[in-house]
């Protein structure tokens, strides 16, 4: 009896802990039309898109979202050359099987990679980097070295680089 009363007490801690992370993914957006709507801003701005596939349901993909606001170098980064979108994908619960089979087709088949996953889209709309979360992760949070290498060596001008 005390086992579970310590395990359902840390289990609380856990939940509680994922919580005071704001949610970035919104479950009702078209992620194939999210997708395109980033392309036609990100062709505007002279950007690229990245997409953070994941959803609220991940702890990581809400620490990530979070790392990345809260830092403003990383920030500034991502403002000067991403449109940056959460598209909402939940393996273990799909509203439309067919919709999100169809988006992972478009992405290159990220989710084979976990959660969170980021795909960089160039202004065309071609897949140039699938990024594996697990290599930019430190401790229960992300290392800030390795999380700008990813953005910075990713940007249209070092891709388009003559």
């Amino acid at each position: 009896m005390k086992k579970i009363f310590i395990i359902a007490i840390i289990a609380v801690l856990a939940l509680g802990a994922n919580a005071q992370l704001k949610k970035v993914y919104n479950d009702d957006i078209n992620p194939m039309e999210q997708i395109d709507k980033a392309l036609a801003q990100a062709a505007e701005q002279g950007k690229f898109v990245i997409c953070q596939v994941g959803g609220n349901w991940c702890p990581w993909c809400l620490r990530f979202a979070d790392f990345i606001t809260t830092d403003e170098e990383i920030a500034k980064v991502v403002d000067d050359n991403f449109v940056y979108i959460h598209v909402s994908y939940n393996p273990h619960e799909s509203k439309d099987e067919a919709r999100d089979k169809a988006m992972l087709k478009r992405l290159n088949n990220p989710s084979r990679f976990g959660y969170p996953v980021f795909v960089v889209l160039n202004a065309e709309g071609n897949v140039i980097h699938i990024q594996d979360s697990s290599f930019l992760e430190e401790g229960k949070s992300y290392n800030k070295e390795k999380v700008l290498r990813f953005f910075n060596n990713w940007t249209p001008k070092a891709v388009n680089a003559q």
